[in-house]
């Protein structure tokens, strides 16, 4: 208990903190409300930023970008029936209809009080969680790391549902990437082709950048039609009912709805953890449940609680997709992939070492999503009301103008090496590939960053006894071992098991 009030303390002490996070907070929301940005461009482009700042407020201002882009993504959801992310695509379902039906501002009232509920829902788990999992963690050694290594690989596969193939392409391809450069256990160099540049293997940041920065300039101009690039990409807003606002929800309201915010957060928190997961299985997962629990409202016609449900997902993934990043070193999304960069670019490691040897930084970061999630919902009412329909009429031509900067300035930024701009550029394509091909790149990010971490924990664990025995004999390990053939096998499985309960009924 001591430590977290070491990580409520740094925000009373120092204010800049404080407005760090509440700058993040603002900025996720704008980048949330504009179609084509999201929370993981934003966090891409702004870690080379942050290199001179103090590692305090850099970390601060990005959680407050990841804790409030997923509730921004709903704005242009409801008012234009274009999901702002990724993760608002559901969200429009509903939200559409009842701005039709002139309940627009109510609706985002309802979007900023599930989102805020799902957060704080999900940072009371990373309160509770991270922390006894890193104390857990310590009792690992490399074989137990290469097992839950492995595990991580295979529960994107046990995650991939119909598309397991496209997932398994992308996931290898992140494998083949993280062998580049110098093999850790011959000291040989590895599909270098000759360049000098790629011993240290690819960087993540500017890969990440191009993956994200890059690619959504490319999709946003893609979707701007000739003649029309300077045109804003808003519409009328329609007239609401007399008596609607944006504005806290009312105790009826939240009567209604509270169930249907637990059921969203929990399904949000116990994906959120998972890799391979993510935003978008919970979302549908939430909805679905949503549509089961409410059989007497048809839900996509203007409901509340279609509204309610995937907003409290979205953001119940957003914590607790930190849980095994800083309790264990392993992601549990692409965009909590890039914390990684953003701790090592200021020095510090994921993992139960961060809550040993800098237990202020790793304290700071988990109460900072909690009290991120407070600052939310007054700044998101306030945002729809006075600010969401003039950053809905940015001009598009402009936006992609200094994303395109910003990104190309922050992939060289990151240690001032033009090659990096290149990485960048290309990766830029590659996604637009995956993009193109409809294949996922979540699972070649998680696999590019655990390919390395595997190949040195099994080198550890072999030249420990010099046999895979090892794997087999620790406890831990195998119970890993066994999760992760569960997962690999549960795609071919699951039709099976589906296929025999459909004959017995």
């Amino acid at each position: 208990m001591e430590n977290y009030f070491i990580g409520i303390q740094q925000f009373l002490s120092n204010p800049m903190i404080l407005a760090a996070l509440l700058g993040g907070v603002i900025l996720g929301l704008v980048v949330g409300a504009l179609p084509g940005l999201n929370d993981s461009i934003t966090i891409a482009v702004l870690i080379p930023v942050t290199f001179g700042m103090d590692p305090k407020l850099a970390l601060a201002m990005l959680v407050g970008v990841y804790v409030s882009s997923a509730c921004g993504g709903s704005i242009p959801a409801v008012l234009l029936e274009i999901p702002g992310t990724a993760s608002a695509v559901v969200t429009a379902y509903d939200g559409y209809p009842l701005c039709k039906k002139g309940h627009g501002l109510e609706a985002l009232s309802v979007c900023m009080t599930s989102s805020t509920f799902g957060g704080i829902f999900s940072s009371l788990c990373l309160i509770f969680f991270a922390p006894m999992l890193a104390s857990f963690a310590l009792k690992f050694g490399p074989p137990e790391y290469f097992s839950l290594c492995l595990l991580g690989v295979a529960t994107v596969i046990g995650m991939s549902g119909k598309d397991c193939w496209k997932h398994f392409i992308s996931m290898a391809f992140g494998l083949w990437l993280s062998c580049m450069g110098i093999s850790t256990a011959t000291g040989m160099s590895r599909f270098t082709f000759g360049s000098m540049s790629l011993l240290d293997g690819l960087p993540l940041v500017p890969r990440m950048i191009g993956l994200f920065g890059i690619l959504s300039i490319i999709k946003l101009m893609e979707d701007v039609k000739p003649g029309q690039a300077g045109e804003n990409i808003s519409q009328p807003l329609g007239k609401s009912a007399p008596g609607d606002k944006v504005a806290f929800l009312k105790y009826p309201m939240i009567k209604r709805l509270l169930p249907t915010w637990l059921r969203g957060s929990l399904i949000g928190s116990v994906l959120g953890c998972m890799p391979g997961a993510g935003m978008t299985m919970a979302i549908f997962t939430a909805y679905d449940l949503e549509k089961k629990c409410n059989p007497g409202k048809e839900l996509g016609t203007g409901v509340y609680e279609g509204v309610a449900a995937p907003e409290a997902a979205n953001n119940g993934v957003v914590a607790s997709s930190m849980i095994p990043l800083l309790s264990l070193g392993i992601p549990g999304n692409s965009t909590s992939a890039l914390f990684i960069g953003a701790l090592t670019i200021h020095g510090l490691v994921a993992g139960p070492s961060l809550f040993n040897k800098q237990p202020e930084m790793a304290y700071l970061i988990i109460m900072a999503f909690l009290v991120g999630n407070l600052m939310m919902l007054p700044l998101a009412l306030a945002f729809c009301k006075y600010l969401a329909a003039r950053i809905l009429k940015l001009d598009a031509r402009v936006l992609s103008a200094v994303i395109i900067g910003l990104c190309l300035t922050g992939a060289f930024a990151y240690k001032n090496n033009p090659a990096h701009i290149v990485v960048a550029i290309v990766f830029g394509a590659v996604g637009w590939l995956f993009h193109k091909f409809d294949v996922p790149t979540s699972p070649f990010i998680l696999a590019s960053i655990l390919g390395d971490m595997m190949e040195n924990n099994y080198i550890s664990s072999l030249a420990y006894t010099g046999s895979v025995d090892i794997f087999f004999t620790r406890p831990i390990s195998l119970v890993l071992m066994i999760c992760s053939v569960v997962f690999i096998l549960w795609p071919w499985l699951s039709p099976l098991f589906m296929k025999k309960s459909g004959t017995n009924s």
